[in-house]
């Protein structure tokens, strides 16, 4: 029995969609909601230029934790932080070369207060160095570390910022992603058990266990 006329040697398979991770998909349109459109790039780690183009590195050039989410997310809390009108500057108005800024920290424990919010804080920690002072905030995110001015005032920043995200433009797009991420996170848990990588001698559990 031979398949006949059923195949033809030249066929060339018609391709009309793009498999997306679904995770990458919740916060691709959370950005378009937001007015941010997403490129990535190699040259970068992340960058934006005043327009509303965020640019991020591209996955092979990024820790094996970091996502699109998380790294998302993660600046979106400086412009809340540093106020609507920034998403009119570059990098929402940081210096990138300059000293450490206290809004910085102020966007972290808003990151922290964020993930808060459906029990995902450690899925969305920041890369780089600043998850040293992240892992390092207490459970109530507006508590200080210690008695320091730098403190009293990132926690006053932080508050406001906090109250910011809770309105327009950022409300509801912000945390309806965040409680849909929690969704994603609960619909994998069956299935952590059997986990298995496909990365040759990788140790490392899954983002979606954190």
């Amino acid at each position: 029995m031979t398949p006949g006329d059923k195949h033809d040697d030249g066929y060339q398979r018609p391709i009309a969609v793009r498999y997306l991770d679904p995770c990458d998909l919740i916060w691709l349109a959370t950005a378009k909601r937001l007015g941010i459109h997403i490129r990535r790039s190699p040259l970068v780690f992340s960058a934006t230029d005043g327009t509303g183009l965020l640019q991020l590195s591209t996955i092979d050039d990024l820790d094996p934790d970091d996502c699109l989410a998380q790294m998302l997310l993660h600046e979106i809390c400086h412009w809340v932080t540093n106020g609507e009108e920034t998403f009119k500057e570059r990098d929402w108005g940081f210096a990138l070369d300059g000293p450490v800024d206290h809004r910085e920290h102020a966007g972290l424990r808003l990151q922290a207060w964020l993930a808060d919010q459906v029990g995902l804080r450690d899925m969305f920690g920041p890369t780089g160095m600043f998850r040293q002072y992240y892992d390092r905030i207490p459970e109530d995110p507006l508590r200080p570390i210690d008695d320091s001015e730098w403190e009293a005032t990132v926690i006053q920043t932080a508050a406001a910022s906090i109250q910011r995200v809770q309105g327009p433009p950022w409300s509801p797009h912000v945390l309806q992603a965040m409680q849909a991420t929690a969704k994603l996170r609960s619909i994998t848990a069956p299935f952590m058990d059997d986990y298995q990588t496909t990365v040759d001698k990788d140790e490392l559990r899954s983002w979606w266990t954190a």
